[in-house]
């Protein structure tokens, strides 16, 4: 695999076990009043607000996240083909 493949992988890892961070820390600190949460906050929001604003409302349920770990590992995918 050539250097470049294994950085956008890195980085998708990075990206999804955040995405997964900010997911667990929105049952503790809803509000991302930490400075942990206001880190996780700005570097996921950039890919979860637009999902979010495309998603139908569910009530209180937002799987936003879940889009977007989908939508990354879609990327993985799709970028490990392409790359190799």
């Amino acid at each position: 695999m050539s250097n470049v493949a294994s950085l956008v992988q890195f980085l998708i890892q990075i990206l999804t076990f955040t995405i997964i961070g900010r997911a667990l820390l929105s049952w503790f600190d809803p509000g991302f009043n930490t400075a942990i949460g206001r880190i996780i906050y700005e570097i996921t929001e950039p890919l979860i607000g637009p999902i979010r604003r495309v998603m139908p409302s569910l009530g209180m349920f937002d799987i936003s996240p879940i889009i977007a770990l989908l939508l990354l590992q879609l990327l993985n995918r799709v970028l490990q083909n392409v790359l190799l």
